[in-house]
């Protein structure tokens, strides 16, 4: 369906584009008519005007033989050809063009598109397989069912601490702000600062890679589950890879929409991107080979649901939750695209930054006003400011969470702090 809907959608920036070319033409005809009248117009003003010109001659000639001596003179002027008096030019009155409306309805509209139609075609019917051999497919391995029964067995013994903890501190070379971090594997993570500085470190603080964006204040890199980094070039309207082996390619590209954030969804890989064009937002799904599969743009009464979509993340039951900087608001959609929910602070003003999610379903969300950290359930109800300003936290811009359920948040600074608030 959504590749009828992807067909149908470029179908009409065609027409659009075939009535705007044809428009074009049909004012570039106007214009040459109205030149064609205009050179008219301006040939018989001269031919007036030459005219005006020869009656003041004869004039200035009359007023020479007005004395009586001169009525001899006169009357011989006045038999000669140099004394006649030519009749007034003709000239035409101009004949404008005229517009006629074209006459068409919306059935002509709809025979552009094109139409739907479903096949008179019998379905097949499904070919079931044994259920021991189901069985033997569905089964996960040894090894994914001890990775699942792990995540199980920590998400219920995991609950908020009474109180947050600062564990650590990273310093972050080559950056003057960290505005994003992704983590990667091995112990290594991604952060960017507003000036376009990607930066690769080890959590010794060295320095491994060096990349200059076009991103700035977003969300706008990602680590896969492969553990490749994806991240946006707004500039170029494009995504890049960067592979283990430090290949840059470019993967995806998004078109006249340009990418701000991007997250790799833990639950299937796929990736989810915020973007922009003509100031609204929209959120656009792609599998793992870059395939668009899925666009989020409006909520069930046709109203724009972003407009800046700076930072996006996926919660553990499959929303899809945007820090929308400009709508002031955290906008939450189910996997579906149905509109949950939006959260917009605690009634001071709220400009969301940074967003994440945990193993518990809470989502944490940076906030430029209060500089703090808000902490919500799954559902949006807000539960407490995990980070204050009183707790050593000055400016809070980005945040994450490791596998090991600790929180890692970036501030103005070339420093990344980590904290522990669950047990």
């Amino acid at each position: 369906m959504e590749g009828i809907r992807i067909s149908m959608k470029a179908k009409a920036e065609s027409v659009k584009k075939l009535v705007d070319t044809v428009t074009s033409n049909k004012i570039e005809q106007v214009d040459k008519i109205e030149q064609s009248l205009l050179q008219t117009l301006n040939s018989q003003n001269q031919q007036i005007d030459d005219y005006i010109n020869s009656l003041n001659d004869l004039v200035k000639t009359f007023y020479g033989y007005l004395s009586p001596s001169n009525i001899e003179q006169l009357t011989f002027a006045l038999k000669s050809e140099n004394l006649v008096i030519r009749p007034i030019p003709e000239t035409s009155k101009p004949v404008p063009p005229v517009f006629t409306v074209g006459q068409y309805g919306k059935e002509d509209v709809a025979k552009l598109l094109g139409k739907i139609t479903v096949p008179n075609t019998k379905p097949e019917n499904r070919k079931i397989k044994p259920m021991e051999t189901a069985s033997t497919e569905l089964n996960p391995t040894g090894k994914q069912r001890k990775q699942d029964r792990e995540k199980s067995d920590v998400k219920q013994t995991l609950c908020l601490s009474s109180s947050v903890t600062e564990i650590r501190e990273y310093t972050v070379p080559g950056v003057d702000n960290v505005f994003h971090i992704s983590l990667g594997k091995s112990g290594r993570l991604w952060c960017s600062d507003v000036y376009g500085d990607l930066v690769q470190t080890d959590l010794q603080g060295n320095q491994l890679q060096n990349i200059q964006t076009s991103g700035g204040s977003q969300g706008y890199h990602t680590v896969t589950q492969d553990g490749d980094l994806i991240y946006t070039d707004r500039e170029n309207e494009v995504i890049n890879k960067i592979t283990s082996d430090n290949t840059i390619t470019e993967f995806i590209e998004t078109g006249d929409w340009k990418p701000l954030s991007i997250h790799s969804s833990h639950i299937n890989g796929d990736l989810l991107m915020g973007m922009r064009k003509y100031g609204e937002g929209k959120v656009t799904r792609y599998n793992k080979t870059g395939t668009e599969i899925q666009n989020i743009q409006r909520d069930n009464k046709g109203q724009p649901l972003y407009k800046l979509p700076n930072y996006i993340t996926e919660n553990i039951n499959g929303d899809v939750c945007v820090s929308d900087y400009r709508k002031h608001a955290v906008v939450v959609v189910d996997k579906s695209g149905q509109r949950r929910f939006s959260y917009t602070g605690q009634g001071s003003g709220f400009n969301p930054f940074g967003i994440c999610t945990d193993l518990l379903g809470h989502i944490l969300v940076c906030d430029q006003i209060s500089d703090t950290v808000h902490l919500l359930d799954q559902d949006g109800q807000f539960l407490s400011l995990l980070l204050t300003p009183q707790q050593g936290v000055e400016h809070p811009r980005s945040v994450c969470v490791d596998d090991e359920n600790n929180l890692w948040v970036g501030q103005p600074t070339n420093t990344v702090t980590v904290y522990k608030y669950q047990q």
